[in-house]
């Protein structure tokens, strides 16, 4: 039996359009800092184009990669709820477009388009069963099974769209601290997936080329 469908594609260009005179659209040059940990939390950020990455500081110093995030994809949403400061910080890995929203004008659309509330709730549950899912990885898996799992998911491979197999290049500092390893190990199990044809760098830019034979580190016990 046919299940019916549950959501609808998201048209950024509506939504934006819906929100009239409570956005601004801005652009960040790789590096820029969107926002800081501790800042106000004011407004809500949507991806138009670009890769952001977001960063949490403990108090003892200690930094740890929380969210890696592309187009069309929210992040800040926590000034929704009871987030009266940023916790984490935001920053460009690319040069990005995003559309900022201020939290009254996002508070009213939620409100006003029921279509657009769905589909911003169903982007809350995928956020929470990623992190559970990132935890669970943390807690069972291998430094090696975790870094494959990075990589399959910055290059959408089991997401409903079409996977991309082209990512953006992430640095190997980075790459450890998503997975909680050394940057030793990450750059010793980048060569290994290479030499196996897993993946390839891509000389002409940053980027790099995630082949579905990644699976493979995942599956393999």
């Amino acid at each position: 039996m046919k299940q019916p469908e549950t959501s609808m594609p998201f048209d950024s260009k509506a939504f934006l359009e819906a929100v009239g005179g409570g956005r601004a659209v801005a652009r960040y040059r790789k590096d820029g800092v969107i926002f800081a940990q501790g800042d106000q939390a004011s407004s809500v950020f949507f991806v138009l184009h670009g890769t952001i990455k977001l960063t949490t500081l403990s108090p003892r110093g200690k930094e740890a990669v929380i969210a890696i995030l592309s187009d069309g994809l929210f992040f800040g949403e926590g000034c929704l709820g009871s987030q009266p400061v940023r916790n984490a910080t935001a920053v460009a890995m690319t040069e990005c477009s995003l559309a900022q929203v201020e939290k009254t004008a996002m508070v009213q659309i939620l409100h006003s388009m029921p279509q657009f509330s769905e589909m911003f709730i169903a982007h809350l549950l995928k956020r929470n069963i990623r992190i559970e899912e990132d935890l669970i990885d943390h807690l069972f898996n291998s430094s090696e099974k975790r870094l494959a799992r990075i990589l399959l998911l910055q290059a959408k491979f089991g997401q409903d769209e079409r996977p991309d197999e082209m990512i953006a290049n992430l640095s190997q500092e980075t790459l450890a601290e998503m997975i909680g390893t050394t940057r030793s190990r990450v750059s010793f199990f980048l060569n290994k997936f290479r030499k196996l044809g897993f993946i390839d760098y891509c000389a002409s830019s940053d980027g790099m080329h995630v082949h579905p034979s990644l699976l493979n580190v995942i599956l393999h016990d």
